[in-house]
C-alpha cells in the first residue's frame, strides 16, 4: 500500500526522497523494497531537486544515493526491522508516506503467502505485491 500511495502522490507532487530503515545487521543498501520504490517512482518522472547535487558544498554522499532519479537514504540501526518512507515536499507543506514492519518481519510473511498462492496462475515476471492486489479493473 505504501508503494501504491507513493506512486499516486508522485503524479501530483514534484519533489520527493526515500528513506530506508533497517536493522544494524542488514548488509544491503538500500533495501530491495526501497530500491524498487525509487525505480518505480522514477518511471513516473524524476523529482525536481531544490539544489543540484553536483553543486553542493561538502560530501555529496550526505545527500544519499541516486536510484532511478530519486535520492535514497539508508539508515541501519538496532531496533529497526524494515521501514520505508517517502517524503514529498512543496513550499510550506510535506506529505509523508511510511510503512513500518514493527518489531518483526511478520508483515512481509502475509505478502509472501499471497504471492505463493497466486504464483500458479501467473505467467512471466510479476513485480510488486501491489500488482497482485490489484483487481482486473486496476483498483485495490
Amino acid at each position: 500500500m505504501c508503494q501504491a500511495a507513493a506512486l499516486l502522490a508522485a503524479r501530483h507532487l514534484p519533489q520527493w526522497e526515500v528513506l530506508d530503515y533497517a536493522s544494524a545487521t542488514k548488509a544491503d543498501v538500500p533495501s530491495g523494497t526501497a530500491r524498487e520504490l525509487a525505480e518505480r517512482l522514477g518511471e513516473i518522472r524524476r523529482p525536481e531537486l531544490g539544489h543540484p547535487i553536483t553543486d553542493l558544498h561538502g560530501p555529496q554522499e550526505a545527500r544519499g544515493a541516486t536510484v532511478g532519479g530519486t535520492q535514497v537514504h539508508s539508515v541501519r540501526l538496532p531496533s529497526f526491522v524494515v521501514s520505508t518512507e517517502v517524503v514529498f515536499g512543496l513550499p510550506d507543506e510535506r506529505l509523508t508516506i511510511r510503512h513500518d514492519a514493527g518489531s518483526t518481519p511478520e508483515p512481509y510473511v502475509a505478502g509472501t503467502l499471497i504471492a505463493v498462492r497466486k504464483a500458479p496462475s501467473l505467467v512471466g515476471l510479476t513485480r510488486g505485491l501491489d500488482t497482485l492486489l490489484l483487481g482486473s479493473d486496476g483498483q485495490l
